[in-house]
């Protein structure tokens, strides 16, 4: 292979990471219409609530409504280029439909985003520690191995003593 063909596939890589990002901004994050996005991070096991941050992106207010399940969690207003983060309650072992609306006069609220939410955090009191359930099953295999060879040598030192055995 020649070394301009290996320079070119060495470099190859690089270039393409290059351009990658380049072309991947062409596209809009956002619908450019909207007030404000929301993000929602994963239920917290010990509290059962997700966090829901509401980040407004325009340079006026914004009024929101934020619903779990079809029923308000909260309402109110977000000021210009500020966050604001919001507390929803999850119950164990369930599942919820976050939506976030845009709210506003003499208009239908518009939904801006919804996320599906579940609270697969485990069940009882304490998280930290888990319950005593015997010895572990590694020192039980070694001790149980340790005695197999215990009764194996037991058993070819007394078939070594019985053969072969000499004729009279």
């Amino acid at each position: 292979m020649r070394i301009g063909t290996r320079i070119v596939l060495a470099t190859l890589p690089m270039t393409v990471a290059l351009l990658l990002p380049a072309t991947a901004w062409a596209w809009p994050r956002l619908d450019p219409g909207d007030p404000f996005t929301m993000t929602v991070d994963d239920v917290a096991c010990r509290s059962g609530r997700a966090t829901v941050t509401l980040r407004n992106v325009t340079r006026q207010l914004a009024r929101y409504d934020l619903r779990a399940d079809g029923r308000t969690v909260a309402s109110g207003s977000i000021p210009a280029r500020k966050t604001i983060v919001k507390q929803v309650r999850v119950k164990r072992g369930s599942r919820a439909e976050i939506e976030a609306y845009s709210v506003a006069e003499h208009h239908p609220d518009t939904l801006i985003d919804s996320t599906d939410i579940e609270n697969d955090c485990p069940w009882g009191h304490h998280l930290d520690r888990l319950p005593f359930t015997g010895p572990p099953v590694d020192l039980m295999a070694k001790l149980a191995t340790a005695g197999g060879l215990v009764i194996m040598g037991g058993v070819l030192w007394w078939y070594g003593s019985i053969w072969p055995r000499s004729a009279p």
